[in-house]
């Protein structure tokens, strides 16, 4: 969820256009802030000795759903194109990004986002007794702190 608010997709949320080359497979995203309360709950609290927590959110979301939800949000419009894969990998050279980040990107459009993720856990449940932050949510909580608002 961070890459929409601080991470790498900001700049396109900005500018009222998310254009990835990720198509209809579900992503369950998750918010870093279950992550991090789950880490601190393992290391602090006893009785998470030996578990293993695979930390995602309650429901898997498409990019165009994600973006409908951000939109929903913070009240603007910004919408969701899907590019080919190909256009994403030049388009990332030709902006000059740094060659870790080119192939950061490269690799989780073209590898991480092939299906392999489709799929919700229950880490957040049993490591804390709550149920994981809904990407809803999350939107509604960095709307609220202005991080999307577009300046007059």
């Amino acid at each position: 969820m961070l890459n929409f608010s601080e991470g790498e997709f900001l700049n396109m949320v900005m500018a009222g256009e998310i254009t990835l080359p990720a198509g209809e497979v579900g992503e369950p995203f998750v918010d870093v802030n279950d992550i991090a309360d789950v880490a601190v709950a393992a290391l602090t609290e006893d009785g998470h000795a030996g578990q293993i927590y695979e930390v995602t959110g309650p429901r898997l979301l498409t990019f165009a759903e994600a973006v409908e939800q951000i939109a929903h949000a913070s009240g603007r419009k910004i919408r969701y194109i899907q590019i080919p894969h190909e256009a994403f990998s030049a388009g990332i050279a030709e902006s000059g990004a740094p060659d870790d980040i080119s192939w950061l990107l490269d690799y989780l459009f073209s590898t991480v986002l092939d299906g392999r993720n489709a799929y919700v856990c229950d880490g957040t449940q049993r490591a804390l007794g709550r149920e994981p932050t809904d990407f809803a949510d999350y939107a509604r909580r960095i709307a609220a702190s202005g991080v999307w608002k577009v300046a007059a």
